[in-house]
């Protein structure tokens, strides 16, 4: 397929009042981030592990060679995350805090990127819808302001994304060694992330098609690519060490989950498709698709009328864009419903929607795009519908952004908690228990181990902590606050005593057994 051959839109250099309306939405993206930061975040056993490990890391040299577990816990994501994080827990002392002011500020940055890419594609104002549109997200606040590794995505992908399209329409080769490079964090940071390799790569054989065989550009393409490929391979070195050194477990248990047919749904693979293409556009437009499926409903259907709209009679450039975006997007609806069906079903309480927030900013350029079509029409009728579209998604997000304090307490509560189980069992050794089973203790035992008073494993004589939390009572089998507890303090050890009970936030309870 040919370069569009017009002049590109976005590559004039901003007019001073589009660089003070980029500012003011940069300085309100990081104010919505980065304002009640502490409490804002949740923080649980996913968080305690991250920063057991980055403290590992910084603080006793011991070098991770896997990233976070994944959801389904028989294989591991990749470990550039820790990587990524690893200097700002090295500089902090291991606090969360600074390490979720990193993510924070990465949100930022997906802003900046996001604004790029649409800007590059149809002009100003499409950049600053997509930009303002992403810095007021309830969603993509959410991913800026608590520890998970999906959270780093919505940057990554920008970056890849916007290196692509600069790759496709300048020529230069060298961009699509950054696309490779961002498109490795992207993996990483969450294995779902290589389904972005197809319409990247697709971009990529298009490039190089598009050059005749004697063309330079064409050998400057294919040395980039190779370098890419150098790239993304080094990047996996450490797991390879892993695999090495134990025996290919990876490997074995991943190799084991498929087989045995991954996560079984009932919805048949069509519905999946739909469900999750639903979750895919309308999540970082209207959050969580069951929370306000109308309005789920409605920007879905808008972000697919605006891709078919600008596929079939927008200019060249922009035409190529929103097929470009609609094959990626369509793409991944389908292989998500595939590899990962569980996004069929939602599960309130916990994160949901954060596995394809590499798609994030292809959402936000593309609403950006259809509110900039409009407004060049010069119909007032037309200003007036992308107008109130806008006005519309910026109240609705407003309505939702996430509260001051986060559900569980964020790190302040479990920190708090940590300090009065460090006081009640100062005088013996104590084990930590989870409840249920399947969920560890490490949302509580990174504190403690910041406390220099980490807890030890269960035996006769020692004292036990139990965590027990409400979200999963079901599956415990009794409510938490007692009923819960002291039946598995009882199969524990018969000589202990309940010492202290309290709510460490209105989700997780914390009982303390010290030996009669």
């Amino acid at each position: 397929m040919d370069r569009p051959a017009e002049p590109p839109v976005g590559e004039a250099a901003a007019s001073p009042r589009e660089a003070a309306a980029l500012v003011a939405i940069l300085v309100l993206a990081a104010v919505l981030r980065f304002l009640d930061l502490p409490t804002r975040g949740m923080w649980d056993a996913d968080q305690g592990h991250d920063m057991l490990v980055l403290r590992a890391f910084v603080h006793d040299g011991v070098v991770p060679l896997l990233g976070p577990p994944t959801s389904i816990g028989t294989f591991h994501h990749g470990v550039l995350y820790y990587y990524l994080l690893a200097p700002v827990a090295w500089l902090s002392g291991s606090d969360p805090v600074a390490v979720v002011a990193a993510i924070a500020a990465a949100g930022v940055a997906a802003v900046a990127v996001t604004w790029w890419l649409a800007r590059s594609i149809g002009g100003p104002l499409a950049g600053l819808v997509a930009a303002g549109l992403m810095a007021v997200s309830a969603s993509a606040i959410e991913e800026s302001t608590f520890i998970w590794n999906p959270n780093l995505i919505a940057l990554s992908s920008a970056i890849a994304f916007a290196a692509a399209w600069r790759a496709w329409t300048t020529g230069g080769a060298r961009w699509w060694v950054v696309v490779a490079a961002a498109q490795a964090v992207t993996m990483h940071c969450h294995v779902l992330g290589v389904v972005l390799l197809l319409p990247l790569g697709g971009l990529l054989a298009a490039d190089l098609r598009r050059r005749a065989a004697l063309d330079p550009g064409r050998s400057r393409v294919a040395r980039a690519a190779v370098v890419g490929v150098v790239i993304i391979g080094l990047s996996y070195v450490p797991l390879a060490a892993s695999e090495l050194a134990t025996g290919f477990a990876e490997t074995q248990a991943a190799t084991a989950f498929f087989a045995a047919g991954g996560v079984s749904v009932a919805a048949p693979l069509p519905v999946r498709v739909l469900i999750v293409a639903l979750r895919i556009l309308a999540w970082p437009l209207t959050g969580l698709v069951t929370s306000a499926p109308l309005a789920a409903i409605a920007a879905g259907v808008a972000v697919i009328a605006v891709l078919a709209w600008r596929s079939m009679v927008a200019p060249a450039r922009e035409r190529f864009a929103a097929r470009w975006f609609a094959l990626t997007l369509g793409w991944s609806a389908v292989a998500l419903a595939i590899g990962a069906a569980t996004l069929a079903t939602v599960v309130p309480g916990l994160p949901n929607d954060h596995y394809h927030a590499f798609l994030d900013p292809l959402v936000f350029v593309t609403v950006g795009l259809g509110v900039a079509a409009l407004w060049r029409t010069g119909r007032p009728a037309l200003r007036l519908v992308g107008g109130a579209g806008v006005a519309a998604l910026v109240a609705f997000n407003v309505l939702i952004w996430p509260p001051a304090v986060a559900p569980d307490g964020g790190w302040p509560a479990a920190s708090t908690a940590a300090a009065r189980i460090a006081t009640q069992t100062a005088a013996t050794p104590y084990a930590l228990l989870s409840l249920p089973s399947f969920k560890s203790g490490e949302a509580l035992r990174f504190p403690l181990v910041r406390e220099g008073h980490p807890p030890a494993a269960a035996s006769e004589g020692v004292a036990l902590v139990v965590v027990c939390d409400r979200l999963f009572e079901e599956a415990i089998g009794a409510p938490c606050g007692g009923p819960a507890e002291d039946p598995a303090a009882g199969a524990v050890g018969a000589a202990l005593a309940l010492a202290d009970r309290f709510d460490a936030s209105p989700r997780t309870a914390i009982s303390i057994y010290l030996p009669r």
